[in-house]
């Protein structure tokens, strides 16, 4: 939200800029701004506190970019009957290589398995040694639906894509 209000902020700064210097008269409040920052002292209060914002905004949104927040861990779901706050969560990385890949190398079928957990979507690629492709994704699409569904218990289940094709080896 502050990232959009700066680029508006200065969009607006630069269209008027680039409109003044191609030959068009300036706005009213172009022209007030101007001659406020012109007769203003730099110990003046009101830049002091401007600049004081600034720097403060600016620190805020440099923390909010080193911290690592949470988006490598997906959210579960909470018990209905519980009546205890809880929060829990699930590595996308343990998500992918211990359940949903897992499961898939459990279809017949299925020869080699990479499983890409995002958090809005899950890649699965399969290569297929025997049997039909067309059967093995169907299979492959429910035994991860049902794994998905009993297994991770997430809270906002992302979109499955299955693909599936036939094993070189």
């Amino acid at each position: 939200m502050a990232a959009s209000l700066i680029l508006l902020t200065a969009g607006a700064l630069l269209f008027e800029a680039i409109w003044i210097r191609t030959g068009h008269r300036a706005t009213a409040w172009w022209t007030s701004l101007t001659d406020q920052l012109a007769t203003r002292t730099l110990g003046n209060l009101w830049i002091l506190t401007g600049a004081a914002v600034a720097a403060a905004l600016g620190l805020w949104l440099i923390i909010l970019a080193l911290t690592p927040g949470l988006r490598h861990q997906l959210p579960l779901r909470v018990p209905n009957n519980s009546r205890i706050r809880m929060h829990a969560v699930l590595a996308r990385k343990g998500a992918a290589l211990l359940l949903l890949r897992d499961a898939a190398m459990r279809v017949p079928g299925v020869s080699t398995v990479r499983v890409r957990v995002r958090r809005r979507r899950i890649t699965v690629r399969a290569g297929v040694g025997f049997r039909d492709t067309a059967d093995v994704k169907d299979d492959l699409t429910g035994t991860l639906r049902r794994e998905e569904r009993d297994q991770l218990a997430l809270a906002r289940p992302p979109r499955l894509r299955v693909r599936v094709r036939r094993s070189t080896k």
